[in-house]
This record gives structure tokens, C-alpha cells and sequence, in this order.
């Protein structure tokens, strides 16, 4: 395919790279891809060994060195030409994603559009990575904080946003003057391959050293640990599920390393007596049913007032009827395949659990076969009647099943039904009543890093500090000022007076 040579994919890849060299070493494990949308082969990729990821980290760390030394707005001129190129390689990367990884071509081209993005706020953070001035106790004395790079920083990024988030991170990092290692999903190595290949024309052109964008595609369970427990890395940003943050972070921690988790999310919309309907429907349905539910900011919940409750179902259903499936390289279709039949399994599977429960299925939850199906991961998204407080209800299932959850009483009901799941990452009230509205966003309402108003629970702008509380991590990735994450902040005092006044009064003379 065409997009796959402009991109300098081959039918065989590397999974080393310090940036402008690629560690051609073929003794680890082979990953064969191919795409869940046709189910055809796309391309192998020889996995890096243990002394491929050390020869990458001995270029990073000395890429550092100098890094840090580079005034922050001409850092940003760097990551301002990576953002001219991703306009130039827009189209083939964002066919790569969708072809890759299934979601639609529009959302893959939206993701290279958000990278593009990422690439502008970082050339304007590029100036401005601020620091206060305190006034001091002590006379003639002042006292600021500033903020230095940390070093080198580890991007684990999940299959669902396969360029995004490491974007997100890298660019970020970047102006910070830090360097970057990115250990990409296994299920979507190609898009990293061909991003590694689009910076490296950026660093052959300013005659940068290797090391400031590294690629590194390896098994967990070896090329993984051994980054977690690396000292070498001062920070670690992953995205993906909770159960792996958890042990990232426990190991991370365990040599007092940083951890910036991005993890599940079990979101929720809540539709009140007083919401407009023909916004929120549509807004459920794109949350629900995007990337095939395989977003952490997919609609999980809808949680919905009694009094306009089979309203909305019947038009739930509706909406769901008219929805296209096929391949996602056809814009006409709303909806993609899942990521592989494991993903395919998984769906079907919760839905059987909570129909155990007392669920019932009102629409969808087939696997589809025949022409056009042939790969075998596609599936007609599930709406199902169900309770909060049923076990597979309270789990994040990457899928696209929809629960429709009654409440009644006031929007604070229905906001405990919300926080009352372990993940905390998007959320969602449509209201046009002002009290209903401000309650959902006081300090008694969402208990989620998101909380949004009359829109959706998916599609975040890089402006805002992306991520959520409770097992959704904490962490905050891309904008506001998620920037300080990966610096070290220093206090300094300088006394520019002839004598030495001690803080708090302590007087200590010889």
C-alpha cells in the first residue's frame, strides 16, 4: 500500500532506534502484524533484545547531556518543525493508524491532527516554563523556584491511541529538555516505526545527536521490567490498563522513580429530567460506539432519569440501527473493528456476565462474519439494561457496550451512582438547569480528572491536563501545566546583603 511506503514501512522492521540509527539486530522474537480491519498481514518486526535497549539508553543519556543546554524556545523550534512534518505525513500516517489499529480513517487522521496540535502547544510552552518569586522573611534576601529537566523519560503507550499519546509525552518532554525512550503497544508497532522515521528527518536536518527521540518495541515481561526498574530513568508515563499501572508504578516507586499513569476509565453521562436530548443522544452514541469503545474516555454508563428513561432508551436504540460497520478505511462507516478476536472474546464474554447478572441485551452484541468481516473482529455494539452495582458493570470492559442504568430522585443521586465505581477518569451531565449543572462540578459532585458539561465524555482538547483520580492513576498528561511532571523543581535563596539572618528568627552566633 501506498501509505505504508511513504512512511518507510517495509515487509520487515527494526525495533531499535536512537533516533538516526536503526539497531538492525534479528535475535529477538518476531512480531507479525496485521490488521484487524482486512485481517491481511501488513508487516513483521524483529523485536529488540536487552543489548539493543542498552545501546539505545547509552545515546539517550548522552543526548541528555547536551539537551539540557539548549535554551527551552530553540528546543521548541525543534518540536515546531516535528509538527511542520506530521502536516506533510498527515494522510499516510493517519491511514497507518486506522489500517493498523481499526479505528476510522477520520479519527486516525484526527489523531495526527492532535499530534500536530500537541506540537503547537509545546512550541508556546517552549516560552513560558515558568517559575514564582517568594518574598523572603529574611532582609535583603530573595527566594524564587525554578524547574530543570529531569533526563530521560520512558512513554509506554497503549494500542488504542497508537501516535497520540506518545505526543502527548514526547513533545512535552522535549521542551522541558528532556530526552525520550518510547516502548510502544506490540499490537501496533508500525505507527511507531513510521513516527521514528518522520523525526528523524528533523534531527538530520538540525544535525541533532541520537537520542532525543529513541524507539524501543520489546516484550514486556523482559525489554518492559527492565525499563520499570532502570534508574537510569527518572520518569515513567504509562497508558493502559489498571492492572498494568499498578505494577508499573509499584516498581517504578520502588527506586523512588516518577509514574505518570493514565489508566482505565469507567465513564459515565448522566441525562436529567432537564436535559436537551438532541444533543445529548448523539453525544452518548459517538461516546459509546468510537474507536469501537476501545477509547479510555468511552461512554460506559448512561445514567438516566426515570422520567425521560424509555425516551432515551428507544432513541438509544434508534441511533444504534442506523450505525454503518465495516471497514474503518471507509469514511462512510461509523463504527470499526476491535483491536484482535481476544478483544472480540472479551465482549462477548461481558455481555454474558451481565446477563447473569439480571441484565438484559436490548440491541447488538453479535461477533459479525461474511463479506467484509473476514478478520473476524467485528462486532454490532451492545446496549444492555443493567444496574450499577453488578460486578462486570463495575469493571472496564474495552468494548463497545453501553449500560443504560436508571436513577431517581435529584442530579445528586445520580452523581453517587456515578463516583461509585474504582476508576475516575471522564464524566459527563447534560442539564440545561444551572443548579443541576454547577452541583455536578462542586466539590460534592464528579469525582473525575474530567467533568464536562452538555458534551460527551470522549474527544479532550491537548489544552487541558488530560487524565483522572482514584485507579484511573492521578497523572496528568498534555496541557494546562501537566509540563511541571517532567521537570525537578528547585527552590533557591539568594542573600545579596552582608550579613547572615537566619529563618525563623534563630539566632546562632559565634
Amino acid at each position: 500500500m501506498e501509505f505504508l511506503k511513504a512512511l518507510g514501512i517495509h515487509e520487515t522492521n527494526y525495533g531499535a532506534s536512537s533516533g538516526r540509527e536503526w539497531f538492525k539486530s534479528t535475535e529477538g522474537d518476531i512480531l507479525k502484524i496485521y490488521s484487524p480491519a482486512t485481517g491481511e498481514f501488513i508487516a513483521n518486526v524483529h523485536q529488540a533484545t536487552e543489548s539493543d535497549y542498552e545501546a539505545v539508553m547509552d545515546k539517550a543519556q548522552e543526548a541528555f547531556l547536551h539537551w539540557r543546554t539548549v535554551p527551552a524556545p530553540q528546543r521548541g523550534e525543534i518540536v515546531r518543525q516535528v509538527g511542520l512534518r506530521l502536516r506533510e505525513y498527515k494522510d499516510p500516517l493517519g491511514a497507518l493508524v486506522s489500517f493498523e489499529m481499526g479505528k476510522s480513517l477520520q479519527e486516525g487522521l484526527g489523531e495526527v491532527q492532535e499530534m500536530i496540535d500537541i506540537c503547537d502547544f509545546a512550541v508556546g510552552l517552549s516560552r513560558q516554563l515558568y517559575g514564582f518569586t517568594m518574598h523572603s522573611e529574611r532582609p535583603e534576601h530573595r527566594m524564587y523556584d525554578q524547574y530543570h529537566p529531569l533526563g530521560t523519560v520512558l512513554t509506554i503507550s497503549a494500542f488504542n491511541f497508537p501516535v497520540a499519546v506518545w505526543s502527548w509525552n514526547a513533545m512535552i518532554a522535549a521542551v522541558c529538555g528532556d530526552v525520550n525512550i518510547w516502548k510502544p503497544s506490540s499490537k501496533v508497532p508500525l505507527t511507531a516505526i513510521a513516527c521514528q522515521n518522520i523525526v528523524a528527518e528533523v534531527l538530520k536536518d538540525n544535525e541533532l545527536p541520537e537520542g532525543l527521540f529513541s524507539l524501543v518495541i520489546g516484550k514486556g515481561s523482559t525489554i518492559g521490567e527492565k525499563m520499570l526498574n532502570d534508574k537510569r530513568i527518572p520518569l515513567v508515563s504509562v497508558t493502559g490498563s489498571t492492572n498494568v499501572g499498578r505494577h508499573a508504578n509499584e516498581v517504578v516507586a520502588k527506586r523512588f522513580g516518577r509514574a505518570i499513569l493514565e489508566l482505565g476509565g469507567n465513564n459515565a453521562i448522566i441525562l436529567t429530567p432537564d436535559a436537551n436530548l438532541k444533543m445529548a443522544v448523539p453525544a452518548a452514541v459517538f461516546g459509546a460506539v468510537g474507536t469501537a469503545g476501545q477509547r479510555c474516555t468511552t461512554t460506559r454508563r448512561l445514567i438516566i432519569h426515570e422520567s425521560i428513561y424509555d425516551q432515551v432508551r428507544d432513541s438509544m436504540v434508534k441511533a444504534y440501527g442506523s450505525l454503518r460497520i465495516g471497514t474503518p478505511l471507509d469514511e462512510n462507516n461509523h463504527v470499526g473493528p476491535l483491536i484482535d478476536k481476544a478483544a472480540v472474546n472479551m465482549f462477548s464474554k461481558a455481555i454474558e456476565m451481565a446477563q447473569k447478572e439480571g441484565g438484559k441485551l436490548i440491541y447488538g452484541g453479535e461477533v459479525l462474519e461474511g463479506e467484509g468481516y473476514e478478520s473476524g473482529c467485528y462486532v454490532r455494539p451492545a446496549i444492555m439494561e443493567a444496574e450499577n452495582s453488578y460486578e462486570i458493570v463495575q469493571e472496564e470492559t474495552f468494548a463497545p457496550i453501553l449500560y443504560l442504568i436508571k436513577y431517581s430522585g435529584d442530579v445528586h443521586d445520580a452523581i453517587a451512582i456515578q463516583n461509585n465505581v474504582v476508576q475516575g477518569l471522564s464524566s459527563a451531565v447534560f442539564t440545561d438547569n444551572l443548579q443541576e449543572a454547577e452541583a455536578f462540578l462542586s466539590h460534592r459532585g464528579s469525582d473525575c480528572g474530567i467533568a464536562n458539561v452538555n458534551i460527551g465524555t470522549s474527544g479532550a482538547e491537548i489544552g487541558g491536563a488530560f487524565g483522572g483520580e482514584k485507579e484511573t492513576g492521578g497523572g496528568r498528561e498534555s496541557g494546562s501545566d501537566a509540563w511541571k511532571a517532567y521537570m525537578r523543581r528547585q527552590t533557591n535563596t539568594v542573600n545579596y546583603g552582608s550579613t547572615l539572618p537566619l529563618a525563623q528568627g534563630i539566632k546562632f552566633d559565634l
